[in-house]
């Protein structure tokens, strides 16, 4: 225990503690007042914190009293005290480890389904390397089989490449 923690520690007896703040103020009556004055009288601790004690009840006196909260303010607070707990308990939940090795395997399964995707294109790419050179290198007139007529647009190829594509297909 650091300094500043033995500093602010009460030294007062924690069942006399409580009473100290309505001993000074007079709040106490019977048995209850007989018993903490009795043990303040024998108690260096408990002396030293009613010192305090009295600090903290001039600090109050010489302030106003707040205004007594909404009639729903018990409501509310209640609520949000729930709500929290609820989340603090989601978040010590069984379960939580093994949503987070869900997450984790979902994310693990998407990046190896993305490596092997782009491994295979540039797979098929690789093996046909004859392909894209033909293709970047082929003429129109390579493409149809009447060289007298080249495509003035693609709409036009397009429609050249069904018609021949239907040639000798189409029986009556």
């Amino acid at each position: 225990m650091n300094e500043m923690e033995k500093e602010f520690r009460s030294t007062a007896c924690p069942e006399f503690e409580v009473f100290l703040e309505d001993h000074l103020a007079g709040n106490l009556a019977g048995e209850d007042a007989a018993k903490v004055s009795a043990h303040i009288q024998s108690c260096a601790g408990c002396r030293s914190a009613l010192v305090d004690a009295a600090a903290s009840v001039r600090l109050l006196s010489a302030v106003e009293p707040a205004a007594a909260p909404d009639p729903g303010f018990a409501r509310v607070m209640t609520a949000r005290i729930r709500a929290e707990m609820d989340r603090l308990a989601a978040e010590k939940s069984i379960w939580q480890p093994f949503v987070f090795l869900g997450w984790r395997f979902a994310a693990t399964a998407t990046l190896a389904l993305a490596l092997l995707l782009t491994y295979n294109a540039t797979l098929e790419y690789r093996l046909q390397p004859g392909l894209a050179s033909a293709v970047r290198q082929a003429e129109p007139r390579d493409m149809f089989s009447d060289p007298g007529t080249t495509p003035e647009s693609r709409d036009q190829a397009l429609m050249m490449m069904v018609v021949e594509s239907s040639h000798g297909t189409h029986q009556d």
